[in-house]
């Protein structure tokens, strides 16, 4: 039978949803955001601290002057969930870069068929990713009001740590649509 020039949807869908996630994650990691400090004790009002996984900023949202490289002086960095989080999100990162060069090479890559056993692979490793980066992203969440802040402060999720989830998510859902390419390698057996 002539070889189709139509590649799979379920390959599709995961090389579009894995390169999306992959950004949102590496956002996530990058932004100092993963949790906002407002209404701090002896501050003014309109001044919020960010906290990320690698900076603290402060800023003044009335004039919007930002200054990042805060002292931690609560051992924030020292949790147990950030850490983790240090570890986890650019290993996470480093494991979806692998998947998607695998992906490349399974879904087509000047090959006439795509290559489901490696396609599929690749799928099973940006899976991986996504729950690399989806364990800090939740431990993280759960232990927001935990992680020490300044007494009678208001703690609210940041932005970093929402890209980071839906990152994550995407990345699983991409991960389990190219896993799908393995019932094509049944078919055939």
């Amino acid at each position: 039978h002539l070889p189709s020039m139509r590649t799979p949807t379920e390959m599709i869908v995961g090389l579009v949803l894995c390169p999306c996630g992959l950004l949102l994650t590496l956002t996530g990691t990058l932004a100092p955001s993963w949790r906002q400090v407002s209404l701090i004790p002896d501050q003014p009002m309109d001044v919020v601290w960010e906290q990320g996984i690698w900076d603290i900023c402060r800023e003044r949202q009335s004039t919007h002057d930002r200054l990042c490289g805060q002292a931690d002086e609560l051992g924030y960095f020292e949790q147990v969930p950030v850490r983790v989080a240090q570890g986890l999100m650019p290993s996470s990162l480093v494991v979806t870069l692998v998947g998607l060069v695998v992906a490349a090479l399974g879904v087509r890559c000047w090959q006439p068929e795509p290559r489901h056993p490696v396609a599929g692979a690749s799928g099973l490793v940006l899976l991986l990713s996504g729950l690399m980066s989806l364990v800090p992203s939740s431990w993280y969440t759960q232990e927001l009001w935990a992680l020490p802040a300044p007494p009678g402060s208001t703690l609210s999720v940041g932005y970093s740590l929402v890209l980071s989830y839906l990152g994550s998510c995407l990345e699983i859902l991409g991960g389990l649509a190219l896993a799908l390419s393995f019932h094509h390698c049944c078919k055939e057996h």
